[in-house]
């Protein structure tokens, strides 16, 4: 991992007071990708022993605010990415530590262009939620807008 790949996820650790409640780990983030890991906490589970949903929705969406950073970093001059709605979906009981992988759902180039052009666009981040054994037990969608300063 980079020097600036690392710096996203201490960024978001440092300054998401969630993130850091959790003990999320920020394993990669690029602009192609974001992985974050969740470890297994009891103070975290539910009533059947897994993460509770809250934990996973809060693991998921740091996923995607950390791909945004990592692809939109260079642009926080002029815009702020702010999240526009998120929809999840619990596919099977988690259990023990749990990664999010994200991914933009639009090339970045085509949303800065959109901001280039003096939109305000919006574009959506999907992200899996995986158990060890590599079971998708959720899926999210997290769509963001790049909001231009002024």
């Amino acid at each position: 991992m980079s020097a600036d790949q690392m710096n996203v996820g201490e960024l978001l650790a440092a300054t998401v007071p969630m993130a850091r409640t959790l003990n999320l780990e920020f394993l990669e983030t690029t602009p192609e990708r974001a992985v974050v890991r969740l470890p297994d906490q009891a103070a975290y589970h539910n009533h059947v022993g897994g993460p509770h949903a809250g934990a996973m929705f809060t693991l998921a969406e740091s996923a995607s605010g950390a791909i945004v950073l990592a692809a939109f970093g260079d642009q926080l001059q002029r815009a702020v990415p702010l999240a526009v709605r998120a929809e999840i979906g619990y596919k099977k009981l988690a259990k023990g530590v749990v990664t999010a992988t994200a991914t933009l759902g639009r090339p970045a180039a085509e949303i800065v262009a959109e901001l280039d052009a003096g939109g305000r666009p919006e574009f959506p981040v999907t992200i899996a939620i995986q158990r060890e054994d590599e079971a998708v037990t959720g899926e999210m969608t997290v769509v963001w807008t790049l909001r231009p300063n002024s």
